[in-house]
């Protein structure tokens, strides 16, 4: 940090509330970067409790042409939160209240560093729920799940992010303060262009969230939960296109390889077979006598696609164990490998074995295990790369292994991330999957809300930071 930009955060730290800009190193380290590999700290880290006080530092910063990074609770995959070039890690893990839940209008007014886990067990509590449902609910923030549009195993019918988030307060780059879609005592049709919507999934780069409104759900009265295990995920890939096309919409449909559940049943002891190729985990809900014609289709469809077995969780306690398994899939990893590095493509549902079958020459070409689990209703999968850092050469062959799978999802007709974002780490393909008009289109709306770049730079556009030199940066030998 230089001197000058020394002297600027000093000049800040007396105009905010005493302890809400801290510069001691320890600090500075812990909010380097998220669940990346690659690190770099900031200069100053920021804890505003206000949208006020958020404000303030926008505006100072934007002055002194200081660039701001905010970040929900560091639990990203992408190095969305590195502070690449330094300047400010503006933290939200101080405006964590839920001020208000109506079971009547059935929404939720939150800040954005609530914990995902902590609103859906509020509006559980009510009769209620909130559907996106990332596995780690129990860790990422509101904030973090506007900023890549997160989802999870339950979004399949109810939709992601944006489709329950109605409206937010947002501080632009300037300090001026904005309200983007519908407000908590209006209506949830707004007139006009949908700014909301086009600020979702930003990645902070338009400016920072401080307050939602999200859309809440009755919960529903009835849960039908399969398991059908197959002998191959090439069988449980047909099953999932033949539910689909029978018009059958699940609340999830999740597919673990073997690899996957030999962990989780080391860690949790389900009963997983351990000799099966793949899992299907197919979720129902709605009305008790609407779901029972559906449970038979189900059932119907995965015997003819050869699962060798269907069980339906005979009661609460079951269906919450398997769903406990499926989300702690990413933790059951270190019984197998003590480094991973998780990937966030999307195929068409009808190339999901394709993609299968590429992963699996992609782990014997790097030598390396590649365990698999995905939203196999909408083809967004999630392999994880093992490999141990302190092996010669395992690192680049780890990162290697999961540009060929990125790749090979653009070559199927698919994306580079389903929610994870774009951060850091992908950078390189976002002129492989957009034309260069795309990518202008895309600077173009982002210079309307930030027109000097000061929110999060360095992120998602090509040229702005290649990863490459971001991780020799962070000084990771292979």
């Amino acid at each position: 940090m230089t001197a000058a930009r020394r002297k600027l955060l000093g000049q800040l730290q007396r105009r905010l509330a005493k302890g809400t800009l801290r510069t001691d190193e320890r600090t500075l380290q812990r909010h380097a970067g998220d669940k990346w590999f690659a690190t770099n700290p900031p200069d100053a880290v920021a804890f505003p409790r206000s949208a006020k006080a958020v404000a303030e530092i926008l505006k100072f910063a934007n002055r002194h042409r200081i660039p701001v990074t905010a970040r929900g609770s560091g639990f990203g995959y992408v190095g969305g939160c590195v502070p690449v070039r330094g300047g400010i890690a503006l933290s939200l893990a101080k405006m964590k209240r839920i001020r208000e839940i109506s079971a009547s209008d059935f929404v939720a007014v939150v800040q954005p560093g609530v914990i995902t886990a902590e609103l859906q067990d509020a509006s559980e509590a009510k009769g209620l729920y909130y559907p996106p449902d990332p596995a780690s609910r129990a860790d990422c923030s509101i904030g973090g799940n506007i900023a890549t549009n997160s989802g999870g195993p339950h979004t399949l019918k109810n939709g992601v992010t944006t489709n329950h988030v109605l409206g937010y307060e947002m501080i632009l780059p300037d300090g001026t303060i904005e309200w983007l879609g519908a407000e908590p005592d209006g209506g949830e049709e707004v007139g006009g262009y949908d700014l909301r919507g086009a600020a979702i999934g930003s990645e902070g780069m338009f400016g920072v969230v401080t307050t939602v409104l999200v859309r809440l759900m009755k919960t529903p009265p009835a849960f039908k939960t399969f398991l059908g295990v197959f002998e191959s995920v090439d069988e449980a890939s047909q099953a999932v296109s033949g539910i689909i096309a029978a018009g059958i919409v699940p609340a999830a449909l999740e597919m673990m390889d073997q690899l996957i559940t030999q962990a989780l049943e080391e860690a949790y002891h389900f009963g997983f077979p351990l000799d099966a190729g793949a899992v299907l985990i197919v979720e129902l809900d709605g009305l008790a006598k609407g779901i029972e014609q559906q449970a038979k289709r189900v059932e119907e469809i995965c015997r003819r696609n050869n699962a060798r077995e269907v069980r339906l969780a005979k009661d609460a306690a079951e269906r919450a164990a398997l769903w406990k398994c499926r989300k702690q899939a990413f933790g059951a990893i270190g019984r197998l490998s003590p480094n991973y590095v998780t990937q966030d493509g999307v195929v068409p549902r009808s190339k999901l074995p394709e993609i299968m079958r590429f992963i699996r020459t992609v782990s014997d070409k790097y030598e390396l295990r590649i365990p698999n689990v995905f939203h196999a209703g909408d083809g967004n999968i999630h392999p994880l790369i093992l490999y141990d850092e302190r092996k010669p050469g395992q690192v680049k062959r780890a990162l290697q292994a999961g540009h060929d799978i990125l790749g090979k999802c653009i070559e199927l007709g698919g994306s580079v991330t389903g929610e994870h974002g774009i951060g850091a780490e992908k950078i390189d393909f976002m002129a492989k999957q957009f034309s260069k008009d795309d990518l202008d289109a895309m600077q173009q709306l982002r210079r309307v809300f930030d027109p000097k770049k000061r929110c999060n730079p360095h992120k998602m556009f090509p040229g702005a930071k290649r990863c490459a030199e971001f991780a020799q940066r962070a000084q990771i030998t292979a």
